[in-house]
């Protein structure tokens, strides 16, 4: 209060003026800086959102089966087409559909899109374990992701602010989740649709059969009635008394 000089009118303009401009710089420094605050949040949340939604999908890829075969089978089709003899090209066609849409080549190709993801998303455990599955399934030996799992669900509930699964609990261990078929669905549906179409196109060419049929009748009647001598000098025929004129 002291600087302040309040001893004529233009000492107290000049005050006044100095006191908003300082007003004005110390409020848009504080806006910076909450902004600023801010925007960084906002950022780091995005990022927490995406590696969590991330591992979320992992987890659910690694550890949706209870039961059945848990383990991931690392075989691929040049190792079947090796073992059956790679000469044989029947037999090489003939495994090659049989095991194009099946079941244990599309669990391993989601297994390793999700290790990938936990390998690049993951923490230093749950990298540790995902490179070993890697590893294991490069080498050619059964994988088995119970482990993976556990570190994946503990740390999901953990980022979340849920309880810890109590330790009492005993969970059945975990495996990669089997895709459902819905090939066979489908191609009934088709064969159906193509018995609907044939039958509508018998249908057309019976209707058009049976109109033809009876265009040909209303002729020959008409020309069962007119007589001989309806016709006079190669002329039209002439309509007898009470028939009526077709014209």
């Amino acid at each position: 209060m002291r600087n302040l000089d309040f001893s004529s009118w233009q000492a107290v303009i000049t005050t006044l003026l100095g006191l908003v401009v300082v007003t004005v710089m110390m409020v848009g420094i504080r806006l910076l800086v909450m902004e600023t605050v801010q925007q960084r949040r906002n950022r780091e949340n995005r990022q927490i959102n995406e590696r969590l939604r991330t591992l979320i999908a992992a987890y659910k890829t690694l550890g949706g089966s209870f039961t059945g075969e848990l383990a991931v089978d690392p075989t691929h089709l040049r190792d079947l087409l090796a073992s059956a003899g790679g000469g044989d090209t029947e037999a090489g066609e003939d495994i090659s559909a049989s095991v194009s849409f099946d079941r244990s080549r599309r669990i391993r190709d989601a297994v390793e899109g999700a290790l990938s993801d936990v390998i690049l998303l993951g923490t230093e455990q749950q990298v540790l374990l995902a490179a070993r599955a890697a590893t294991d399934l490069v080498a050619g030996r059964p994988v088995h992701t119970d482990e993976l799992v556990v570190s994946l669900r503990d740390f999901i509930r953990k980022v979340l602010d849920l309880e810890p699964v109590p330790t009492k609990l005993a969970i059945p261990k975990q495996g990669p989740t089997r895709p459902g078929g819905g090939g066979g669905g489908k191609g009934k549906g088709d064969t159906g649709g193509g018995d609907r179409a044939g039958t509508k196109q018998d249908g057309k060419g019976a209707g058009a059969g049976g109109g033809s049929a009876a265009g040909g009748a209303m002729g020959l009647g008409l020309g069962a009635g007119c007589e001989s001598s309806d016709f006079e000098g190669g002329g039209l025929p002439t309509a007898p008394p009470g028939r009526l004129t077709i014209s």
